[in-house]
């Protein structure tokens, strides 16, 4: 009885927790355990790792539809899926490469709003004090703000990759909690240098808006491009520059992605989004967000496992720039 025991406490599962190597990945079912994002170990100790996940639960300025509060929780459940080892057409595990850890939410006062900003700037300047990098899980795309203050205090100014239906450059009269205005302030602050961004996939317009300097992929030239051709013109517009990728998740089409706060029609498939996204190696990127997730209007997690596995993407574009290369097929 004994043995039994002793075996049945070595089976497969809760890696968030039991997990003792912060690489690699162990299996277990998707539809059991505790959920951190990719099964990665649930810590606040930074010691030895590349890249902390963390997660924004923050929907209170939003324009339209709420529910990005859940984003975190439902990007976390949806990672489930691919929580298993390579990650298809890498063809090789990140984890193996990249010491990859979830840091857990960044906590705030809901009923304090107006501190919601240095909060969310303290949490990252805490993550970004080791040497560790971050992955963001949003929360609406005014977290993106904070966080690259917490950034631009460790890097100074940074090329902006931009994914999204919206520029989020519309006129402010300063001082507004909204994620419709803040790369306004972040190029006005000097965050970041729009001579070296790029926003892809837009397809609005606002009154009143400049192109403030940015390198602008409408919707349609997207569709009209290959990744190939997306590629270079990034490539070209940021450089050398240390780069910042925000990836709102409208910037995929309604069918790609319904559970957002304002879906555009016309948007990207995730095909053309990750194919874009695995072109980008040159890239000397610092960090990434994902936001806009919203559960609450999604259907069959689509919005969230498309945003988990654009995450995905990005790793092993991390991991590929560390030397990570696909295993060759048995024969």
């Amino acid at each position: 009885m004994a043995l039994e025991l002793d075996k049945m406490t070595r089976l497969p599962g809760d890696e968030a927790f039991r997990r003792e190597n912060i690489k690699g990945t162990q299996w277990e079912a998707t539809y059991a355990g505790a959920l951190s994002f990719m099964r990665r170990k649930y810590t606040r100790d930074l010691t030895g790792v590349d890249i902390a996940v963390t997660g924004i639960p923050f929907d209170q300025s939003v324009s339209h539809r709420p529910g990005t509060r859940f984003g975190p929780e439902g990007i976390r459940k949806a990672s489930a899926e691919n929580a298993w080892g390579p990650f298809w057409p890498w063809m090789f595990d990140p984890f193996q490469t990249l010491a990859v850890v979830d840091y857990g939410d960044c906590f705030f006062d809901w009923g304090r709003k107006e501190n919601f900003p240095a909060a969310l700037e303290k949490h990252a300047a805490e993550i970004l004090s080791s040497s560790a990098e971050m992955i963001s899980l949003g929360g609406d795309h005014y977290v993106s703000y904070p966080l690259l203050k917490a950034h631009h205090k460790k890097h100074g100014p940074l090329a902006l990759v931009h994914f999204d239906a919206h520029r989020d450059v519309e006129v402010d009269d300063g001082g507004r909690i909204d994620h419709g205005t803040m790369f306004g302030y972040a190029v006005r602050e000097g965050l970041i240098d729009p001579r070296k961004s790029i926003q892809l996939g837009i397809r609005t317009t606002f009154t009143g808006e400049t192109t403030m300097g940015f390198r602008i992929i409408y919707a349609d030239e997207v569709h009209g491009s290959t990744a190939d051709q997306l590629a270079e013109v990034i490539k070209k517009q940021v450089g050398t520059s240390k780069a910042y990728m925000t990836f709102d998740i409208d910037c995929l089409d309604p069918s790609a992605a319904p559970g957002t706060g304002t879906p555009i029609p016309g948007g990207l498939t995730y095909h053309q989004a990750a194919s874009v996204i695995r072109k980008l190696t040159d890239i000397n990127f610092i960090g990434m967000d994902m936001v806009e997730v919203s559960p609450p209007y999604d259907h069959a997690e689509i919005t969230s496992g498309a945003a988990a596995g654009l995450i995905m993407e990005y790793l092993c574009l991390k991991a590929w720039q560390r030397g990570a290369r696909a295993a060759p097929m048995p024969a």
